[in-house]
């Protein structure tokens, strides 16, 4: 982990280099966020009111979850969101050949700061629906919504992880898995009572986002009739697809013959 760290450290000072294009690309992220997703989301509400008995405040709580937890993992995972090309180019032989794991290695690859501007977006929703629902910093509601934004993070690096597993099978995969990604956003920005019930299962059992942002707030806010146990302990599941979407990998490394000629 030592070893971890500086590779994360020499990538973050590369980005330094040129901090005004860092700082337009968060305000960048920021701006286009707040547009594409909060105002639309007020405009929806404006018009509408109510959806599913959900109040603005109410989704807006879930949206800053589920922002925070992506910016999280986006920032943290981008070296995965290339390795398909690193396998065409024959780039991930090289890393075989040293003494680190694979995995370590392509974690370390690429930390993209700049997404701060995505997860500072969501902070403040957060903190500005929160503050209207009167929830105080230092409570059980505080430490549901800490753990969702971690189990939302662990739930799309495993995302990440995933698609760069499923390369080793397939080069053609990218537009597949952002349907899941960047798709999951837009998805789970939302209660999941607002959609069908086959929609509703994939969300559950198959990539757990309801677990990590929608279950958790809809216990405490009794939109749901679990009991708060169960979804204080949810967001759990996206560390254990994090643990899945690993071992995925490891099967992948395991058959990778190297590029060759």
């Amino acid at each position: 982990m030592k070893l971890f760290w500086k590779l994360v450290r020499v990538s973050l000072r590369s980005q330094m280099q040129y901090p005004a294009s860092f700082l337009m690309l968060t305000v960048g992220h920021f701006i286009g966020t707040a547009i594409n997703d909060v105002f639309a989301m007020w405009i929806l509400f404006d018009r509408f009111r109510l959806i599913k008995g959900w109040t603005f405040f109410e989704v807006a709580l879930i949206y800053g979850i589920v922002h925070m937890g992506f910016a999280l993992a986006e920032s943290l995972a981008r070296g995965f969101d290339s390795f398909s090309q690193m396998l065409k180019q024959g780039d991930f032989d090289r890393l075989l050949l040293r003494p680190i794991s694979p995995l370590l290695q392509m974690a370390a690859r690429e930390v993209q700061l700049m997404r701060a501007g995505r997860f500072l977006q969501g902070f403040f929703v957060l903190l500005w629906s929160g503050s209207n629902l009167s929830m105080t910093p230092f409570s059980l509601h505080a430490f549901v919504i800490f753990l969702s934004i971690v189990g939302t993070a662990a739930l799309f690096y495993g995302l990440f992880v995933g698609q760069a597993a499923i390369s080793f099978w397939t080069l053609e995969s990218l537009e597949i898995m952002n349907i899941t990604t960047y798709g999951g956003v837009q998805t789970g920005q939302y209660p999941m009572s607002i959609y069908t019930k086959p929609f509703r299962l994939i969300f559950t059992f198959l990539i757990p986002l309801s677990c990590v942002g929608y279950y958790p707030i809809a216990t405490l806010l009794r939109r749901e009739t679990f009991p708060l146990w169960l979804g204080t302990i949810a967001p759990l599941s996206g560390f254990l697809f994090l643990y899945g979407a690993c071992i995925l990998w490891r099967i992948g490394v395991r058959r990778y013959h190297s590029t060759g000629n």
